[in-house]
Parts: structure tokens; sequence; C-alpha cells
């Protein structure tokens, strides 16, 4: 079982890849575009949403709370959903005798890796949110606890102190 550290390294370093992604994927459509404009073709194809992700994975491998953890689900699965769009847009116009082939062949990769990527976040966020579920459960266990504790022995205090114990619901 992966410790805490583990799981937000791991999502720390998926972030991180997903920036790249992102902005590898906007340097590829900034030069597709440009060539589809002197070509007059249309150009599909934005990977940019990995950006995002990136972004969203970083802040909550940082706050590790549960609304950070909810949208950076939110923007894994957009994540996901834009990668698939954009692979299945670019399969579909992709011609081997384009003059814009490797770009929309890279394109295509980064997509798919992007892909990867955002699945393998969504999984790391599912696992860190179940961790902190039970950290958070031992502790507020772990505090009803010691308040059982203390109540117990203030009770013990006040008898040994000659004072008259106090009589709550029945109970002394």
């Amino acid at each position: 079982m992966c410790t805490s550290g583990q799981i937000i390294g791991g999502l720390l370093v998926l972030s991180v890849l997903e920036i790249g992604l992102g902005v590898s994927s906007v340097a590829v459509g900034a030069v597709s575009f440009s060539l589809a404009l002197t070509d007059h073709k249309p150009q599909l194809g934005d990977s940019s949403p990995f950006l995002l992700c990136g972004i969203c994975g970083i802040f909550c491998a940082k706050k590790k709370s549960g609304l950070v953890m909810i949208l950076f689900s939110a923007c894994c699965i957009c994540g996901l959903i834009g990668g698939i769009l954009n692979f299945q847009f670019l399969r579909a116009l992709t011609k081997k005798s384009s003059s814009l082939y490797s770009l929309h062949l890279a394109s295509m990769s980064l997509a798919c890796i992007g892909i990867g990527g955002c699945t393998l976040s969504s999984w790391l966020t599912c696992r860190l949110a179940s961790y902190e579920q039970r950290r958070m459960f031992s502790e507020r266990e772990h505090s009803l606890h010691h308040s059982h504790e203390m109540a117990e022995k203030e009770m013990t205090d006040n008898m040994s102190n000659g004072a008259p114990p106090l009589i709550y619901n029945g109970r002394v």
C-alpha cells in the first residue's frame, strides 16, 4: 500500500507531465494553425485541457482538501473528454499525403499520452481521497477516545476532592 507522500509525489509528477503536455500541445497547435492559415485549411485539435489539469493537480497535491480533490477530478474528466475528442477529430482529419501529417501525428501522440496521464491522475486522486478519509477517521476516533478519558479523569478528580457528584440524566 502506498503512503500519502508517495501518492502526492506521483500526483506531482503526473501534474508536471500534464503541464508539459499542455504547453507542447499549445505549441504544436500554434505551429499547425499558422501553417493551416497559409494553406487555408481548417485546423482541428487542441490539448490545452491537459494544461489546466496539470495546474489543478499541483494545487491538489499541495492542499489535499476535499473540494480541491473534486475540482481536480473534474479537470481530469474534462482532460479525458478533450483528449478523446481531439484524437477523434485529428484521426478523421489526418491524411498521410497531407503536409500537416507529422504535426497531426504529434498532436495525436500528445493526446494519447495526456489521456493516459489524466486516467492515472484520476486514480491517484481517488487513492489520496481514500487515504485522507482513513486518516481523518483515525484522528476523530483518537480525539473522541481522548475526550472520554478526560471526562472520566474529571469525574474521578471531583469525587476525590470531596465535592458532591453531579447528576446528569440519571448518571453520576
